[in-house]
């Protein structure tokens, strides 16, 4: 995967984190009284997918949409820092950088914040992500949408860039957004978590049967090649087209915080596959990134390095995966 390219397109934003501690609630209103101690700064949306990439030793590049504001200064300078080669474009004035803000006191998240816009951009805007995906896209064998409803990934846009992609058989993967799940049809790959399946199917996971039915409706209403259902502590179900459902047992030791686990499994999942992997591999690497993720506070990262311990301890992958009959 060392070296292998992709390209991020998306929901750009800035993940700001304040730590501190709680000693007393508030005599205005019954809620904590956070004494804050220290305040970090951290790539998130699409950019963390970026970072992901990158932390694995792959090379990103990504392309969104900013503000002009301090909050996009602070992303251009964490993406410098990451090694992402980013194209991020300045929206016109009133549009912010979409930043999350998250209070954590005595390891616990208390509250989150969001300073955001959600309307879609505009044609100026599409047209100059179109034109940087027209450049960089034909080096790079893996496309990654990363769509938070934000407004970056509009219908108009995403029509053109799975034509373009296709025309250069670049593998799509997209972590869906239930609003917009028609939208995705004909991509390579979707990696919806359990509740969003459950919402675009209609159906229940609460057992095998409901599972199996859920990963063929999807792979039916997109007419794509594959879905990794992530199911939390059940692990993760993937669906193949012309195969057996694939399933594995969660890699998760210990779960702290599970921000960013799905950029971390896409991010996995799409370095994989552009450096040769197949769907089944990429998916076991992805759950082992997933472990190691939701084992850190806050906003993170799986490393190369980090991915090979996981497995040097004991979670080999003939232990984690079973297949079943469709």
């Amino acid at each position: 995967m060392r070296g292998a390219r992709v390209f991020v397109l998306g929901d750009v934003m800035l993940d700001e984190f304040l730590w501190g501690k709680v000693a007393r609630i508030s005599p205005e209103a019954p809620v904590p009284v956070v004494a804050v101690q220290r305040q970090s700064f951290h790539l998130g949306g699409a950019a963390n997918v970026a970072g992901n990439l990158r932390a694995l030793g792959g090379s990103a590049v990504l392309a969104g949409v900013v503000g002009s504001d301090t909050a996009a200064e602070r992303l251009r300078e964490a993406l410098e820092r990451a090694g992402v080669r980013a194209h991020l474009l300045v929206a016109p004035p009133g549009r912010p950088t979409t930043v999350k803000t998250r209070i954590v006191a005595q390891g616990q998240q208390v509250v989150r914040a969001d300073h955001e816009s959600t309307a879609d951009i505009d044609d100026t805007l599409e047209n100059g992500l179109l034109a940087c995906l027209r450049r960089e896209l034909p080096d790079c064998p893996a496309l990654v949408i990363s769509d938070y409803q934000k407004g970056v990934v509009t219908e108009g846009l995403l029509g053109r860039v799975l034509a373009l992609a296709r025309r250069l058989r670049v593998k799509v993967l997209v972590d869906p957004k239930l609003r917009h799940f028609s939208r995705y049809r004909r991509v390579f790959l979707v990696t919806p978590n359990q509740g969003e399946a459950e919402q675009a199917t209609g159906l229940s996971l609460r057992d095998d049967a409901g599972l199996l039915a859920a990963g063929r409706r999807i792979l039916s209403m997109l007419d794509c090649d594959a879905a990794l259902i992530t199911r939390g502590e059940s692990g993760m179900s993937l669906f193949e087209r012309g195969r057996r459902p694939l399933h594995i047992e969660t890699a998760a030791r210990e779960v702290f915080d599970v921000t960013g686990a799905g950029d971390s499994v896409i991010a996995t999942m799409a370095l994989a596959l552009a450096a040769g992997a197949r769907p089944s591999e990429a998916a076991v690497l992805a759950n082992h990134a997933a472990g190691v993720v939701v084992g850190k506070l806050g906003t993170a990262e799986a490393s190369a390095a980090e991915i090979l311990a996981a497995f040097e301890r004991g979670r080999a992958p003939m232990r984690t995966v079973r297949r079943r009959r469709a």
